[in-house]
């Protein structure tokens, strides 16, 4: 008989629970959560109450629509995301510069008055810091030596950003003929404002890099991982596709021949368009997936654990005909999946990634994860109203799973029960045995309480708040990413909960 292949991956062996809240909706008086003092507290907050995973969405720099799923880079940061307090102990920034972004929201983020405001005091930072003649920052490192060391991305990001600005916003398609062309335009001799943009924005990624990279060992010593995103596609009007064309589906003039997105679902009776452009697998297996170990390697360096968003098109993808305004009429392709996690495996062997398997899930799609050995996803907002058979039910869990009361996709727990028809209400109370009046804690006890290894659930549900905490919307093309939580909520949720939430995860061996 022949025996089965041993799963690439099998990292899963412990029981845990994290939470999820994106860094965006972290306090800060500077507009939007940043990688300072509201992300040290929330660390501190899940060190006591036993909770070991910090869920984030992506980190990379976002453009028109703000979405974290669609930015500029697969490589880079989110300059918001910089904490502007050692810049203002260091004089880089002054006092005044603070009082302005403090007038800004501290309950949600106005992308609009945030791009206003922010970016010409970053800029005053880094003018100082390049008057001061200095080669570092703090202990931040050499930035000479961070450039050689991201300079398989780092060059290509800051050409493009600084381009960008330079063009007025607009996408690299609509730019000059000779600087569409990456390999042209890369031979260009740039102005000294573009020159200056340009190492602008490399200081910028060395702070975010340095200062990213700080928080993560905070968190190691208080038992916390972090556990990041990564979306399957890249955006079209990103440094991706303007300095690789060659690895996506694009006629000559750089535009796609296909788009991503998913077909009908749950989400969306016209699917979801998302628009990415779609890879040239053949290119990749030639390079033998250089470009995607690149890539992962990169997030390793900025996270704990992995999720790949949207597994199921690591097997077939959903391609769009570019001229199409709604997914419905797309097809799957198949793609080499299985290759692609061998060449992965074999350069990250210890990586700890996993799966996002929802949505239109198949045959080959359970077979690829099963020999990937990646851990699936559970989602209680999807399991109940049906029968007994619904995989998203707790008793039909594997061990190798992460379960999440909702995602950042969800409504919150207590918004999408309200939402619910009679007979799904029914449902939840009789399979939970719940009376559903705290109905966030009774699916986060039994996400807690499950066989599934490791179990998630959005702060929002930790603080048991309706809809109008949602945080996205898949389909809308505004009011998404803004919701942010104020500095009280945390220390109410610590008094409140923390021991009540450290007993369980105790009782359920978390």
């Amino acid at each position: 008989m022949k025996a089965t292949p041993l799963p690439l991956y099998n990292w899963l062996n412990e029981r845990s629970a994290g939470a999820l809240v994106h860094l965006s909706s972290l306090p800060s008086d500077t507009g939007i959560g940043n990688l300072g003092a509201g992300a040290y507290r929330y660390v501190d907050f899940m060190n006591v109450s036993g909770l070991q995973v910090w869920q984030i969405c992506p980190l990379g720099p976002t453009g028109y629509g703000d979405s974290p799923y669609q930015c500029f880079s697969a490589f880079a940061g989110n300059p918001y995301f910089i904490d502007l307090e050692p810049l203002l102990s260091d004089g880089l920034i002054d006092c005044s510069d603070m009082d302005t972004l403090k007038q800004l929201p501290h309950d949600h983020v106005d992308y609009g008055w945030l791009y206003s405001v922010f970016w010409p005091i970053l800029r005053k930072a880094y003018d100082r810091f390049q008057q001061s003649g200095a080669d570092h920052f703090r202990d931040y490192g050499s930035l000479p030596a961070f450039k050689k060391a991201q300079s398989g991305w780092l060059d290509d990001y800051a050409l493009f950003t600084a381009l960008k600005a330079d063009f007025g916003g607009k996408c690299w398609l609509e730019w000059p003929k000779e600087f569409r062309d990456y390999s042209k335009a890369s031979q260009q001799k740039l102005s000294a404002e573009v020159q200056e943009t340009y190492d602008a924005h490399v200081f910028y990624q060395y702070l975010f890099y340095a200062q990213l990279a700080k928080l993560r060992a905070y968190a190691s010593t208080k038992g916390v991982e972090i556990l990041g995103d990564v979306p399957i596609f890249v955006a079209l009007d990103s440094s991706d596709v303007w300095a690789h064309p060659e690895l996506f589906q694009l006629n000559k003039e750089g535009r796609p021949k296909a788009v991503a997105g998913v077909p009908p679902d749950y989400f969306s009776a016209d699917g979801q368009l998302w628009g990415n452009p779609l890879y040239d697998w053949n290119k990749h297996v030639e390079s033998n997936f250089a470009w995607w170990i690149d890539r992962i390697q990169s997030n390793l360096a900025f996270y704990d654990i992995v999720r790949l968003d949207h597994f199921r098109g690591f097997e077939s993808y959903w391609s769009v005909p570019a001229k199409e305004t709604t997914a419905k009429k797309g097809k799957w392709i198949k793609c080499p999946g299985l290759e692609l996690f061998k060449a992965i495996r074999k350069a990250c062997p210890d990586a700890k990634l996993v799966a996002e398997d929802l949505g239109v899930i198949t045959d080959e799609v359970d077979a690829l994860r099963l020999a990937t050995g990646l851990p699936g996803m559970a989602v209680l907002h999807f399991a109940f109203g049906g029968e007994s058979d619904n995989a998203y039910l707790p008793h039909n869990y594997s061990r190798n799973c992460v379960v999440y009361s909702g995602t950042h996709d969800n409504d919150t727990t207590r918004g999408w029960y309200q939402a619910l028809d009679d007979d799904s209400q029914d449902h939840i109370r009789r399979y939970l045995g719940v009376c559903g009046e705290t109905i966030s804690w009774d699916l986060i006890r039994a996400a807690i309480q499950s066989c599934a290894h490791l179990a998630i659930f959005p702060i929002q549900d930790l603080m048991s708040l309706g809809s109008e905490a949602r945080l996205n919307t898949p389909g809308a093309a505004v009011g998404n990413w803004q919701w942010r939580y104020l500095e009280h909520q945390i220390e109410e949720l610590e008094v409140n909960s923390a021991a009540y939430l450290r007993e369980q995860l105790y009782l359920f061996g978390r």
